[in-house]
């Protein structure tokens, strides 16, 4: 068992301990890494104001993370994909390869999914807020010398981004919609921007999540708490849109982009947690296609490469980077979205 070290765990809502976890030792096809950031997600968040999400609830006491970058400094045997001292992102995603769904190559639906920070299964999976870590080796991700850690801990989220926007299908030209300016909605638009899209516009209910948005490429910033009708007085100015990007998990944000989607217009549903009366007619009149978008397979190496050549401009939604020992300062501020697009947790 190698030396322990520090975690940030969840026990219950607003109950965040800095606790000393051992750290297991490396076994063949595995590696140990030295965690140096972390950045909070929303669904972190969700477990530590709520207990968990929708029925996902917390159980038992989890180790919080899957948003991670760190330096390899143990492999085990059979390992060939990185050697220590190797600057990587980590992967949260590991699927069994056996599953139907794993052989069909739907490996993000995987029935037996272990994702770092998860309490979808039990016993649940603890994530990757401590100072060590040990993964298989599959999930250590290569980053690019000019990769720094903060931007390295974005490839989580990047790669849900890309998912989605892969979704959507064709955005060369088209006219895109995203619902939802927090982390999520911030970086697909330049992950919309990156696959065509020819019009961003974006809308939120605060307007520091919406300043962040316009720096990653938004053409058009919406403030919908200001003026309920500015998405419709947008399309009506502009003209209907071709696909809505919902990354809210708002009901209403959802009920009021429906209408202004084109014939034929495509929803891709990317935030959790809404649940809305739907006018089917709504949809089967205009033909309107909806989506589901969920986490993500190869996109994260995607999000590598793209970091690595200088693609993605989304270094600066890190707002705040907070060394460990104060994570629930840390938690607190990534839930003020007045302030916050996206703080990281330092491990150094």
């Amino acid at each position: 068992m190698n030396a322990p070290g520090r975690a940030v765990v969840v026990h219950a809502p607003h109950h965040l301990e800095l606790e000393t976890r051992p750290t297991p030792d490396v076994g063949p096809n595995q590696v140990l890494i030295r965690v140096h950031t972390g950045g909070i997600c929303g669904s972190d968040l969700h477990y530590y104001h709520h207990g968990g999400f929708g029925v996902v609830r917390i159980k038992a006491p989890m180790v919080l993370g899957h948003e991670l970058s760190g330096i390899v400094v143990e492999v085990g045997d059979g390992v060939t994909n990185v050697t220590p001292g190797q600057r990587v992102a980590v992967n949260p995603s590991l699927p069994c390869g056996e599953c139907e769904q794993c052989r069909l190559g739907q490996r993000n639906h995987c029935t037996n999914m272990r994702f770092f920070g998860s309490a979808m299964r039990w016993p649940h999976v603890d994530g990757g807020f401590r100072d060590h870590l040990v993964c298989a080796a599959e999930q250590a991700i290569p980053i690019a010398d000019s990769v720094s850690f903060g931007e390295a801990a974005l490839c989580e989220p990047l790669a849900v981004c890309l998912h989605a926007v892969r979704q959507a299908g064709e955005l060369l030209g088209k006219r895109v919609l995203i619902t939802g300016a927090g982390p999520i909605g911030a970086l697909t638009v330049a992950a919309a921007r990156l696959a065509g899209a020819a019009d961003i516009t974006i809308t939120d209910v605060m307007a520091q999540p919406l300043e962040m948005a316009a720096k990653l490429g938004a053409d058009r910033t919406l403030d919908v708490a200001a003026n309920r009708d500015a998405i419709a007085e947008e399309s009506a100015r502009g003209g209907k849109f071709d696909v809505h990007l919902e990354a809210s998990g708002s009901a209403p944000a959802f009920a009021s982009a429906l209408p202004e989607l084109r014939p034929k217009g495509i929803c891709v549903l990317i935030g959790q947690g809404a649940e809305i009366s739907l006018s089917v007619s709504a949809l089967i009149g205009r033909e309107i296609e909806m989506r589901g978008s969920f986490r993500f397979d190869r996109e994260f190496q995607l999000a590598v490469d793209y970091l690595g050549k200088g693609l993605w401009p989304v270094k600066q939604i890190i707002t705040a980077t907070l060394p460990v020992d104060r994570a629930i300062e840390a938690f607190d501020l990534a839930s003020d979205k007045k302030v916050s697009t996206k703080v990281q947790l330092d491990f150094a």
